[in-house]
C-alpha cells in the first residue's frame, strides 16, 4: 500500500468535510474553575482540531468555549503532544 492511497483511505472516513481556522477559544471544566487557551486549527460540523501548548491535564470531556459563540460540550477523539482530535457532543451540560 502507498503512502498516497493510505492517505486517500484516512481521509474518506470523516463525515464531514474540515475547514482550515485561527480561532482563539477556551477549553473549560470542573465546574468552569478550570480553563486552557487554545486555537481551534480545523473544524467540521462534527469536531475539531485544537492547538495548546501541552494536553497534559486536559480531561476526556470539556467544553470549548468561543467569545460570542454558546459552549460546545466536546469528547476527546485523539491525542498528541500539543494536539487534541475532538467529537462535538450533543445534549450535554455546559462546564463539564
Amino acid at each position: 500500500m502507498t503512502l498516497e492511497f493510505a492517505l486517500d483511505l484516512r481521509l474518506e472516513r470523516r463525515i464531514a468535510p474540515r475547514r482550515n481556522t485561527m480561532i482563539i477559544a477556551s477549553i473549560v471544566f470542573d465546574g468552569g474553575r478550570m480553563n486552557y487557551d487554545c486555537l481551534i486549527r480545523d473544524l467540521s460540523d462534527g469536531g475539531a482540531k485544537l492547538q495548546l501548548p501541552t494536553v497534559r491535564g486536559v480531561p476526556d470531556a470539556f467544553d470549548l468555549v468561543v467569545p460570542g459563540h454558546r459552549p460546545q460540550h466536546c469528547r476527546v477523539a485523539w491525542r498528541a503532544l500539543k494536539e487534541l482530535g475532538v467529537q462535538f457532543m450533543q445534549d450535554a451540560p455546559a462546564y463539564a
